[in-house]
């Protein structure tokens, strides 16, 4: 309590100082002190340590009392303020500095004192009153370049911690302008710059941006502003502080951004209705899908085939890339000025296309299953069989048609393995099923025993080592000979099925090994299922007896009556001389609705996007789509199953396995 009160004394005694000094008289000139003095300093100086330390105090105070009026006084209170400083006696380390400022002497120190006084107030924790003396020591100090800038950069750590922010920024201002190190200016800027991205609220950015004052601060508080302004769509504004950005600081990192940003807004104003872009992975191990995209955009925008037009398609190549994905929806607004865009098949880039056309206003159609990627923003539409869709329909038909319950769930331990493991389990319990078991696998192996076991209980045999012990001694009694070359066979264990199927989330290669190893295990008479990945002439290309009643479910039965006599079919085909798929009609669907809206007068990104949204119904290649106020196209589901060796409809089937 002392110590409170002692310290409280101190600063108001410290106000009261700096509140009389307003009118400043002038000091004499200190003597000369004797060499004797000199070297008795000199000889205290040097030979000071931890342990004499308060001796040495009272030796330098005796000095000073013997010489007053000489230059060694100065030397002396500073070095008992260090003294005490070290010690940690930061009162007295003040009082001690603060004694070369009010004495009646000059002293070419002075400066250098106030300073150590101020850092002393720090320690005490009187930031204000340090603050305060910190403006003195800069009046002392106006000729020497050195303690102005140590002056300042000490204002700068004290203003940062108080939050003083833009005091702070003023400090770091300062020391960037008078900094006469080229490394050191730019540091100095560099610290101001991410200071300013870093601490500032939006209030402090808003003044600094409209105060020249801050120097090249301003353009980059402007930039700061004029990109928020840009992310909520206020583009116009946004623009004037990109150009005041270009005026202010024309060659620049931020400048170069500006000009990009004016440019992307500058072509939001210019667009060319009848051209739609498209941003599909060309190139790498997805250039197959990304290929049958395209073919169905052209023909559903008429490029070719029998009812063609005056739209024309943009295309760029993502390279699978989000980063070229996200570029290439500026190239498309800029350079091609596209009314509309399609693409993102690939869920690492669908993000970045969306959210990039939502940025700059252009409606866009992902054709990915990404989950969420309607919620990037208004302009964003998804036309693409989502595994919610697949799986909603596949436990539909498995429980509603098949009269299935009881499930397992053997999946890749991967996101896609993962995501449909999940919806399979909740779209089950929802529907009032049960799940008797999961077990993942890596899918980046084509070993599958362990996981079949785990999942059917013969891997542990601990944990039925009665029924064990029970199977090893009825195994024992019907051998007629047991010796050492007579092992127990590895199948003692039967597996437990208690359900009626698996859902197997994977690809058609890994299923074709699964299948033959789920019956090597005993694993019969259940039925497997599956997703879209399942839906190719390949599926049955192999193990097919092994697959013989599994089902799954698509939005395309490629060999169906319906579809191979539809206009869509018939003219695919006949155009590019392969029968269509679902990447095909997707694309072929986006395309259509786009040129229906637009051959309808709609010419602005703005309009078209609006009318997007308020479609309900529209007739697409496989039949009639809806568009659901989350902007997702649903299309129609299939449930798909083999029998025979070949893939058909669950509704051909005349009976249900």
């Amino acid at each position: 309590m002392f110590k409170k009160l002692c310290v409280a004394s101190l600063i108001s005694g410290f106000i009261l100082i700096l509140s009389s000094c307003t009118v400043v008289p002038r000091k004499k000139a200190p003597v000369s002190a004797p060499i004797s003095a000199k070297t008795q300093f000199d000889k205290i100086n040097n030979g000071l340590n931890s342990k004499n330390l308060r001796a040495s105090v009272k030796k330098l105070q005796s000095l000073i009392k013997e010489h007053p009026n000489s230059d060694i006084v100065d030397d002396s209170w500073l070095l008992i303020g260090d003294i005490y400083f070290k010690l940690r006696n930061y009162k007295g380390a003040f009082e001690a500095y603060m004694s070369v400022s009010q004495s009646e002497f000059f002293s070419p120190q002075e400066a250098d004192s106030l300073l150590r006084a101020c850092k002393s107030l720090y320690k005490l924790g009187a930031f204000d009153e340090a603050l305060a003396l910190s403006k003195k020591a800069l009046n002392v100090a106006k000729q020497d370049y050195e303690m102005t800038q140590e002056i300042h950069r000490f204002r700068y750590v004290l203003q940062s911690q108080m939050g003083d922010n833009l005091d702070a920024l003023q400090s770091l201002v300062y020391l960037s302008k008078e900094a006469k190190d080229p490394s050191k200016k730019r540091g100095y800027e560099e610290r101001a710059i991410d200071y300013l991205n870093s601490r500032l609220n939006q209030k402090e950015i808003d003044s600094v941006a409209g105060n020249s004052d801050y120097g090249d601060l301003q353009a980059y508080a402007k930039f700061e502003i004029a990109v928020q302004k840009f992310e909520e769509k206020g583009f116009s504004e946004a623009r004037s502080l990109f150009k005041d950005v270009l005026s202010i600081l024309p060659d620049s990192d931020i400048s170069e951004q500006s000009e990009k940003y004016v440019e992307q807004i500058d072509a939001q104003r210019k667009v060319h209705p009848t051209t739609i872009g498209a941003i599909l992975p060309l190139t790498g191990r997805h250039s197959g899908v990304a290929y049958k995209t395209l073919r169905g955009l052209q023909l559903g925008l008429g490029v070719y085939g029998k009812h063609k037009s005056h739209f024309k398609l943009a295309v760029v190549d993502s390279e699978g890339n989000p980063d070229v994905a996200r570029r290439a929806v500026e190239r498309l607004v800029v350079e091609d000025h596209v009314i509309a865009i399609v693409g993102s098949l690939l869920s690492k880039t669908a993000v970045a296309v969306a959210s990039k056309s939502d940025e700059l206003g252009v409606p866009s159609i992902a054709l990915s299953q990404k989950s969420g990627i309607t919620e990037v923003g208004s302009n964003v539409f998804r036309n693409a069989l989502t595994s919610d869709l697949q799986i909603e329909k596949l436990v539909e038909v498995a429980m509603n048609e098949y009269g299935l319950k009881k499930f397992a769930i053997l999946y890749p331990n991967d996101p896609y393995g993962v995501e449909y493991a999940n919806l399979f389990w909740n779209h089950v319990l929802a529907r009032g099923g049960e799940i008797r078991g999961a077990q993942a696998y890596d899918g980046a192996k084509n070993d599958f025993g362990d996981a079949i076991q785990r999942l059917v209980g013969t891997y542990y045999l601990e944990d039925r080592r009665d029924e064990y012990k029970h199977n090893l001694r009825e195994w024992v009694t019907q051998q007629k000979i047991i010796n050492n070359r007579v092992t127990p066979p590895a199948d003692l264990l039967p597996p437990v099925i208690d359900f009626q199927a698996i859902f197997i989330p994977d690809t058609v290669k890994k299923i074709q090994q699964i299948a033959p190893t789920l019956s090597f295990y005993d694993i019969d008479h259940v039925k497997l299922l599956g997703t879209n990945l399942w839906n190719s002439p390949r599926l049955t290309s192999r193990s097919k007896e092994f697959l013989e009643g599994s089902l799954f479910v698509d939005s395309v039965f490629s060999s169906s009556a319906s579809f191979q006599n539809s206009d869509f079919y018939k003219e695919f085909r006949a155009v590019f001389g392969y029968a269509p798929g679902v990447l095909e009609s997707q694309a072929y669907d986006s395309a259509m609705i786009l040129r229906q809206l637009i051959s309808q007068g709609e010419a602005s990104r703005v309009g078209l996007a609006e009318s997007l949204a308020r479609v309900r119904e529209f007739s697409g290649a496989l039949g009639d789509l809806r568009i659901t106020q989350r902007r997702e196209f649903i299309r129609p589901v299939v449930g798909l199953n083999v029998t025979e060796g070949h893939i058909t409809p669950f509704s051909e089937k005349s009976e249900k396995k």
